[in-house]
């Protein structure tokens, strides 16, 4: 088939030159006369000799085919025109009433000049305008990658050098990188794979939650490789003028072509790959570059030496036709990591400062479940800057550990002030939370008790450390945690008989544990393993959970709900009661030091001598 041509645009220039013609026709035909008429009121011969006789009248002008004429009532000007009529008295009347009237000589206008003013100088004025204007804008706008017509450029192009990143700058996703090892192999002897007819992945897709690392692993595959490494965002293909955003991608895929072997990275692919089902829209600019990107996909051989990275954390929301064999064929995850991830992390990025004496990482690990690498990083980042502001030139274990708290909790509040009767509720609150933990056989260890207040709110804190990772809650896991959440809420009550809004935050967790436990985990007697509740936001984005279940349903949710928290909150108040001396001695000592340890919690509790 012989490819069309398709007809050449219309020249931008003549488009404007036309549009400025209009304008010009508009104003001179419709415009001015409306104005011009708007101004001047048409009265009867009648109207014009009553306000002669009345002398409202001030001046008259006797014209071929009609009389202008200036009336002045109430303080109020207006020019008034009527018609022509054979009136000989109307001469001695303005006399008499010595109103001032002459004649217009007519006279023949000079064409030249009128077409002058009337056409060209509008057109000149509108032109010299849309000229600076227009050098204006794209002075200011030259340099934005949506205004760059036929650059031939798109995305960022980074060369491999020594300074690359390896596999080795990668921690704590063994089982990703084992997945993209097969990319960087086939980058490096693509002839192996072409001799058993083996096709590599045309594109692999990174998913996972925010701060995994998708970024950084694929720019190590490259590394790796040694190839370039071409990267762009989603979101810098959605443009403001129509087909821009598919030319980018055909100018990123023409780029990628030209240096292969390479990888071509797109970040947040979702922002152009969401589902085309979800849209009421067929033909809008999304939708032609997400097009654009599957015809592109298709148009390259699986051997050409270009692999496709992207990431997403919603890949719920992206288009089947994206991620069918063919053109995403590998989906590798990228999961928050594990405590040996946690530990290889921690040290990957402590290489990059100065250490002074042993660091514990497995107890910062330990620390820090559930946080991601970004987090980690930021945790020795942060240490490092406390060092500098504690005068140190070395980063020390106290340094980390204290910058874990200010990742959770914020900076200490050291200009907060509190009463003694404040202070006092939140020590008994937070040992409340500390000895209700020790009591139950299925707490985590305390770590550290402070009421030290903190830049996100809390007045005090009670840090619990596990032994190692937990994938699985058991359900007197489960309660024994809501047991101790209640520990605060219960101490005030069982010392003060009294309570405070400190436990706000303690109430929402204990909501949202509870709840999961019946709708969600199967803990509850009366529904049993009975789901109720759904996620309505993404996987990796912490989406929330709505009721998948009737009304009168919900009701008995919400009473199971309650149920489990009385009771928890009343196992706490009743361990409590139990251990009155030990609440009273632990919080009086928590008053004094305003931070103590696990190991001195520990010690008063079984009743050693504090070191």
């Amino acid at each position: 088939m012989n490819e069309q041509k398709m007809p050449n645009p219309v020249n931008p220039l003549l488009k404007f030159w036309g549009i400025m013609l209009a304008i010009t026709l508009i104003l001179n035909l419709i415009v001015l006369p409306l104005i011009s008429s708007s101004r001047v009121r048409e009265t009867s011969y009648s109207f014009f000799l009553d306000s002669v006789e009345k002398g409202t009248v001030e001046m008259v002008q006797i014209e071929q085919s009609e009389i202008n004429y200036i009336i002045s009532q109430d303080g109020i000007t207006q020019v008034c025109k009527t018609g022509i009529i054979d009136d000989p008295t109307l001469v001695p009347t303005l006399r008499e009433k010595d109103i001032p009237f002459g004649s217009v000589i007519p006279s023949e206008p000079n064409p030249i000049m009128s077409f002058l003013l009337s056409w060209i100088m509008p057109i000149a004025m509108i032109g010299l305008m849309s000229y600076f204007l227009n050098r204006n804008l794209r002075k200011r706008m030259g340099n934005m990658p949506g205004m760059q017509f036929g650059s031939g450029k798109t995305g960022k192009q980074y060369v491999p050098d020594e300074n690359s990143v390896k596999f080795s700058d990668v921690a704590g996703q063994e089982e990703a990188k084992e997945s993209l090892m097969e990319v960087v192999d086939y980058l490096e002897n693509p002839e192996k794979y072409a001799k058993v007819g083996a096709k590599c992945p045309k594109g692999v897709l990174l998913v996972g939650p925010p701060g995994t690392g998708k970024t950084l692993i694929a720019k190590a595959v490259a590394g790796e490789a040694n190839v370039p490494f071409f990267s762009i965002s989603g979101s810098e293909f959605v443009e403001m003028f129509v087909g821009r955003g598919a030319a980018k991608v055909r100018e990123l895929f023409e780029q990628a072509s030209k240096n292969a072997p390479c990888i071509v990275f797109i970040d947040e692919i979702d922002t152009i790959g969401k589902s085309r089902g979800s849209s009421f829209s067929t033909n809008d600019e999304r939708e032609q570059t997400l097009n654009q990107l599957l015809t592109e996909m298709d148009g390259f051989g699986a051997n050409k030496g270009v692999i496709i990275l992207a990431a997403t954390n919603r890949p719920e929301i992206l288009d089947p036709a994206l991620l069918r064999p063919g053109r995403f064929d590998r989906t590798v995850p990228l999961e928050l990591p594990d405590l040996q991830g946690r530990i290889d992390i921690l040290k990957v990025h402590a290489k990059n400062i100065k250490i002074s004496g042993d660091i514990d990482y497995n107890y910062l690990a330990r620390a820090t479940s559930g946080a991601s690498g970004a987090q980690l990083a930021n945790i020795i980042n942060e240490g490092a800057l406390r060092a500098v502001r504690e005068g140190r030139d070395a980063v020390l274990q106290e340094d980390l550990e204290e910058s874990i708290e200010t990742v959770i909790a914020g900076q200490q509040k050291k200009n907060a002030i509190m009463s003694d009767e404040e202070k006092k509720i939140v020590a008994y609150h937070e040992i409340g939370h500390a000895l209700v933990a020790a009591l139950q056989s299925h707490s985590a260890p305390v770590e550290k008790i402070t009421i030290v207040p903190r830049t996100s709110g809390a007045l005090g804190y009670t840090m619990q450390v596990e032994e190692g990772d937990k994938y699985l809650v058991s359900k007197s896991e489960a309660l024994a945690r809501l047991a101790t959440i209640a520990g605060g809420r219960a101490a005030e009550e069982v010392v003060f008989n009294e309570i405070t809004t400190g436990a706000s935050n303690d109430i929402e967790k204990m909501t949202q544990l509870a709840r999961s436990m019946v709708t969600k985990y199967g803990m509850s007697d009366e529904f049993g393993m009975m789901g109720l509740s759904q996620q309505s936001g993404g996987k990796y984005l912490d989406g929330g959970e709505q009721m998948n279940c009737s009304q009168a349903t919900a009701e008995k949710v919400d009473k199971e709900v309650r149920a489990i928290i009385n009771a928890a909150q009343e196992k706490a108040r009743q361990l409590l009661r139990d251990n009155m001396d030990s609440l009273h001695e632990l919080s009086a000592f928590l008053m004094k030091e305003e931070t103590i340890t696990g190991k001195q919690f520990m010690e008063i509790l079984n009743k050693e001598p504090v070191a």
